[in-house]
């Protein structure tokens, strides 16, 4: 069968493109278009849509009001068409934190020949919001704060939180899922280094976010600094991120290079350098996220003695990267995104103590 969606925008223009784009795919079709959610509501109530894609600013009613909405009286896979601006970015995150699957940037020159060019980005996008796992909530701006209940005891162990890091790889869903990991961070944890699939323009937004949420400091990676306890450097959304080692001290990189697996940043690009520079001193992270980016890149990390974690099916969005990994053979253990943190410290601790009593 095919995936049914419902697309919701101002813009008649907009609305055009998108048809033209799922339609020409032989496993979606679009059985409904709304350029207001008064008229969207109606449409959902008859055609029972899988996925709808959803502007945000629009007339009538503002499109996170209408998530808000859906998500507490219809949960249903959600794909946001934002505006690639700082505003836009600010919004979609929000979007995201209300249950949005993932989002798509219009783009900024030519509105249908740019639409086009995403048919591949924005189909896959599609795909995987149908088989997301959609749970009806309700979120406020005030649901954590740096320090409140949640975060894990302090480390208080030197070796830990400067020899070892953490390395986290996610994709759709990953932005949720990487602050519900964060969150309970103590400010003395290891160093973090994180690759999420997100474009240029929102990964800034995304570190603030956290960095507003979180006991330690997340900021986006500039490249050539030093990686510190209590601190996590973002995957900018033009480069991919790097570690590398400078003497005694791990560093950030960044490399405009060609996407991998389809992606820049990239979370095998990520954990290669991973493997390669830190080794048994990384811990590996894989969360939420379509597709098989980071599965072999963490086999590698693997293989240089790392030790990975991996989300289990239950709690992510999109049971997909995780399960490669898994696939391949590169993880350790496979937890629920709310025990990973608990697991991560717990084997750094144990692992730390073992290596003081030799």
């Amino acid at each position: 069968m095919k995936i049914k969606v419902v697309v919701v925008d101002d813009s008649a223009l907009i609305r055009g493109v998108m048809k033209e784009i799922i339609n020409s795919q032989p496993d979606m079709e679009v059985v409904g278009v709304a350029p207001d959610p008064i008229i969207a509501r109606e449409l959902i109530k008859q055609t029972n849509p899988d996925v709808l894609t959803l502007d945000v600013e629009m007339p009538r009613m503002d499109g996170l009001d209408f998530l808000e909405k859906l998500m507490r009286l219809r949960p249903m896979p959600v794909v946001m068409v934002s505006s690639l601006t700082e505003r836009g970015s600010e919004i979609t995150l929000r979007a995201l934190e209300l249950g949005a699957v993932d989002f798509v940037t219009k783009p900024k020159m030519s509105i249908q020949s740019g639409m086009l060019e995403y048919t591949e980005m924005i189909s896959d996008k599609i795909r995987a919001a149908s088989k997301a796992r959609i749970k009806s909530r309700t979120v406020t701006h005030d649901q954590q704060k740096p320090g409140g209940d949640g975060v894990l005891p302090a480390i208080r162990n030197p070796l830990t939180s400067s020899e070892k890091l953490i390395i986290i790889g996610a994709s759709t869903g990953g932005t949720e899922a990487i602050k519900d990991f964060l969150v309970q961070m103590p400010s003395d944890c290891p160093g973090i280094l994180i690759t999420q699939h997100m474009p240029p323009g929102f990964t800034k937004s995304f570190a603030q976010r956290l960095d507003n949420l979180c006991k330690i400091s997340v900021k986006e990676a500039e490249g050539n600094e030093r990686v510190l306890p209590g601190h996590a450097y973002l995957a900018p959304g033009h480069s991919h991120l790097q570690l590398i080692r400078s003497g005694a001290n791990y560093m950030t990189q960044l490399d405009h290079g060609e996407p991998v697996n389809r992606h820049r940043p990239s979370v095998d690009v990520l954990f290669r350098s991973a493997a390669v520079h830190a080794g048994k001193n990384a811990v590996g992270v894989i969360l939420t996220g379509m597709g098989k980016d980071g599965a072999l890149g963490m086999l590698e990390m693997k293989n240089a003695g790392a030790y990975n974690f991996a989300q289990d099916e239950a709690t992510c969005v999109v049971f997909g990267m995780p399960r490669e990994a898994i696939a391949v053979g590169a993880t350790h253990e496979v937890g629920a995104l709310q025990a990973l943190p608990g697991m991560v410290l717990g084997y750094l601790a144990a692992n730390s103590s073992r290596a003081l009593r030799v």
